[in-house]
C-alpha cells in the first residue's frame, strides 16, 4: 500500500505509549455526543457529512483528553492538601495557551456578571425579565451587551484572578484601567479575530435557513443541558472522587468544543494536503475519476460529498502531539527512554510537518 507523505503513517495513534489513555470504553460506546460533535465539525468548516466512525474517533479523542485533564487536576489538588479539584487547577493546566487562558477568565467574568445580575432583577424586581445563561460553548461576551451601566460595574468586580499571577504575590493592587490590554489579552484579541474571520468567509454565500442552522450549530455542547451524562462520559467518580461544581462543568464544556474545533481545522489542513498531491501526482487516473463523475446536473459538491476521514484525524491529532524542539532537546541528555506524556490539544500558530 502506497502511503503519501501526508497520510499518517500510524493507524493506531490513538494508542501511544502515554498514560492518558481511556481506561474504559464504555462510555465511548455509548455515542451520545456524536449529533453534537458533527455539529461542532460543521462550525469549524466541515461541510459534508462526517461518517460514525470519524465521529466516534474525535469523541474518544476528547473523551481521552477530558479525562487526563482529571487526572493531572486530582494531583494539583492533592499536591495543595485538598480532595476536590477547583477551576483553577484546570486553569493551570492550559497556563502556557495565554489566548486560551484569557478566553476562560472573560468567559468566567461574563457568566458571574449574568449571574450578579439576574439575582439582582430577582431581588429588586421580584422576578424580572430572565438573563440568558451562557452555556458550555458560547463565546465570551457574545449576547452580554446592552446590559448598561451596572454590567460594567459588576464586571469590574467580577474580575478572575490566577494565584500564579504576579498581582497575588502583593497585599496592594494596582487599579487597573480601562483602556489597559496585557499580553494574554492581546493574543487572545488576535484570536477571536481570525476565527471571526474564518467565520466571515464560511457564511457569507449562505442563505438565511443554512445561516439560522449554522447558528443552532454554534449552540452544541457536551455539557449544557446535559451535566449529569457529562460527568459520567468524563469519569466523574471513577477517575476522580471530587464532585464538580458548575464552573468547572463550563470550563470543560468549553475546553471539549475548542478541541473538537482545533482537530476539525488541523484534519481539514491534511486532507486539502492530501488532495493537492492526489491532484499532483494523480495524472490520468484522476482526469478519468474526474470524467466519470461529471455528467450529473443535481450532484451534490465536491467537497459535501468527500468529508473528513478517520485517517485525517488521526493525521491531525499526530501533529497536534508533537513535541516541541525544547523537549527534544532537553531529552537528548538522559539515557532513560524518554516517557512520552499526553498533550491537551491547543490551537498553534503555524503548523510544523
Amino acid at each position: 500500500m502506497d502511503l503519501s507523505p501526508h497520510q499518517p503513517q500510524d493507524d493506531t495513534i490513538l494508542q501511544s505509549d502515554c498514560d492518558g489513555q481511556p481506561e474504559d470504553d464504555d462510555f465511548s460506546e455509548s455515542k451520545e455526543f456524536t449529533e453534537h460533535i458533527s455539529q461542532m465539525m460543521f462550525v469549524s468548516g466541515e461541510t459534508g457529512e462526517p461518517s460514525p466512525e470519524t465521529t466516534t474517533l474525535i469523541e474518544q479523542i476528547v473523551q481521552q483528553q477530558v479525562q487526563e485533564m482529571l487526572r493531572e487536576c486530582t494531583a494539583l489538588a492533592t499536591r495543595r492538601g485538598s480532595r476536590s479539584i477547583s477551576t483553577d487547577d484546570l486553569m493551570m493546566l492550559i497556563r502556557h495557551d495565554k489566548a486560551k487562558v484569557s478566553r476562560l477568565r472573560h468567559f468566567l467574568q461574563w457568566k458571574d456578571v449574568r449571574k450578579n445580575l439576574k439575582d439582582q432583577e430577582d431581588s429588586g424586581k421580584g422576578g424580572g425579565a430572565e438573563v440568558p445563561d451562557l452555556g458550555g460553548d458560547d463565546i465570551p461576551g457574545v449576547g452580554a451587551t446592552g446590559q448598561g451601566e451596572s454590567a460594567k460595574k459588576v464586571s469590574k468586580r467580577a474580575k478572575v484572578d490566577l494565584p500564579w499571577d504576579v498581582q497575588s504575590y502583593y497585599g496592594e493592587q494596582v487599579p487597573a484601567r480601562d483602556d489597559e490590554e496585557d499580553e494574554e489579552e492581546e493574543e487572545m484579541n488576535y484570536a477571536t479575530l481570525q476565527r471571526l474571520k474564518m467565520a466571515d468567509e464560511r457564511t457569507k454565500d449562505m442563505t438565511r435557513e443554512e445561516y439560522v442552522h449554522w447558528s443552532d450549530c454554534r449552540q452544541a455542547s457536551f455539557t449544557f443541558r446535559k451535566g449529569k451524562r457529562f460527568r459520567e462520559w468524563a469519569g466523574f467518580g471513577i477517575i476522580t472522587e471530587s464532585k464538580p461544581n458548575d464552573d468547572i462543568i463550563d470550563i470543560l464544556g468549553f475546553l471539549t468544543f475548542e478541541i473538537v474545533q482545533t482537530l476539525t481545522e488541523e484534519a481539514l489542513k491534511v486532507k486539502n494536503a492530501e488532495d493537492l498531491y492526489k491532484k499532483e501526482t494523480g495524472g490520468a487516473e484522476s482526469q478519468t475519476r474526474k470524467r466519470k463523475r461529471e455528467g450529473g446536473l443535481f450532484d451534490p459538491p465536491e467537497e459535501a460529498r468527500e468529508p473528513v476521514q478517520p485517517s485525517h484525524v488521526r493525521e491531525a491529532y499526530r501533529r497536534l502531539q508533537q513535541s516541541s524542539n525544547k523537549s527534544k532537546a532537553m531529552s537528548a541528555f538522559s539515557r532513560a527512554m524518554p516517557r512520552k506524556a499526553l498533550k491537551f490539544v491547543s490551537r498553534r500558530k503555524t503548523l510544523n510537518v
